[in-house]
């Protein structure tokens, strides 16, 4: 996970736009990797990359340094993504999602998946999972977060993370059986 000095943190709440401009360039891989993941479209993605580091320019001065900048960070992205899966149609598997699928699991680990690769497994992998599933499996299996910083990034209790994951495994493995993968 990318860290954050303090001192730049420090200089974007006094309104450096320099200071600020380091942390998009730091931090936008990141947000914008989640918001892939959870959205499965390459255009919503960049603009909850937008909207992220707009929210975060305006609320700078509220963010608690005790607490992980990054983790601040996937909080807002991920709320926004949440959002933007509740507004919006569910995530429906393209026929051609399928074939993505298999030339990855065919790929022996050197597969350098292109953005819209991601999307097409994410949306082959996702579907009949509820927003919160999605969110949970993306941040800690696709993001590698710890089930505490899912806790603090989310607001759900470790009872509930363990629940949603638990629950978005046995739907994402009940897909991959169903598709042929043991």
């Amino acid at each position: 996970m990318t860290q954050i000095d303090h001192t730049i943190i420090t200089r974007c709440q006094a309104g450096d736009r320099d200071a600020f401009r380091l942390v998009v360039e730091r931090c936008q891989a990141m947000v914008f990797s989640i918001a892939l993941k959870m959205l499965a479209d390459e255009d919503e993605a960049k603009d909850i990359v937008q909207e992220t580091f707009l929210r975060v320019w305006q609320h700078i001065g509220k963010y608690d340094p005790r607490r992980s900048f990054t983790t601040w960070l996937y909080a807002i992205a991920s709320r926004l993504c949440l959002d933007r899966l509740r507004s919006s149609t569910r995530i429906v598997a393209l026929p051609e999602d399928e074939a993505v699928m298999q030339r990855f699991a065919s790929a022996d680990g050197q597969l350098e998946l292109e953005n819209r690769e991601w999307a097409a497994i994410v949306r082959l992998l996702a579907e009949g999972l509820s927003p919160k599933q999605h969110l949970v499996f993306t941040l800690c299996q696709l993001e590698g977060l710890s089930s505490q910083e899912a806790e603090e990034a989310t607001g759900l209790t470790a009872k509930q993370i363990k629940s949603n994951l638990f629950a978005a495994r046995q739907t994402i493995r009940e897909r991959l059986r169903h598709m042929g993968y043991e």
